[in-house]
């Protein structure tokens, strides 16, 4: 049986995509240490990442934030989820999307706190934060005032300054949440 296992990050973020991970665990995994990529260290996330991708099937979705504002984060995160199991290209027989709601897609089951305890979905989390936190970086590494490197996106203070001061960033902030509302 071919499961798929889903999960996303950045929901809540005042900046950048929302970012879903779609994976297709072997049979014979090796993969002890998965759970939660919010319970593992960044560096346990990376060497987890790195073998995830080298033993599995995956692939990674996203929406924009400017879908997001056109078409709000609950169904930017459903897009986003829609796609990355799309992008695997493959037939499958279940999918597993940790949290309360499937996107549309044949034979998923939606299971809360998902990943914590299906392996696929766990693996998937991991996928999906590692790709958002590099964009993060990399998004820090033009736009340094905002901290995104630290915070990753999320309405910290520092961020929340950086708003006040700089204004929101075209293409980047998320106009429909309300911290960057008025903030051209």
């Amino acid at each position: 049986m071919i499961i798929v296992g889903v999960d996303e990050v950045g929901r809540g973020c005042l900046v950048g995509n929302v970012v879903a991970g779609a994976v297709i665990l072997p049979d014979d995994f090796d993969l002890p240490e998965l759970t939660d990529s919010k319970k593992l260290s960044e560096k346990k996330r990376e060497v987890l990442y790195t073998l995830i991708t080298n033993q599995c099937q995956w692939a990674v979705g996203e929406s924009s934030a400017n879908e997001i504002d056109d078409i709000n984060i609950l169904q930017a995160t459903m897009l986003a989820m829609r796609r990355a199991v799309e992008s695997l290209n493959m037939q499958y027989d279940r999918v597993l999307v940790d949290g309360n709601r499937c996107p549309k897609l044949e034979n998923c089951t939606a299971i809360i706190k998902g990943d914590l305890s299906e392996p696929a979905i766990s693996a998937a989390s991991i996928i999906a934060k590692v790709t958002r936190d590099r964009q993060m970086i990399e998004l820090d590494a033009y736009h340094p005032e905002y901290g995104f490197a630290q915070h990753k996106g999320y309405g910290t203070k520092q961020h929340l300054i950086a708003l006040e001061r700089f204004g929101a960033l075209k293409g980047q902030h998320r106009y429909s949440f309300s911290p960057v509302k008025g903030r051209a």
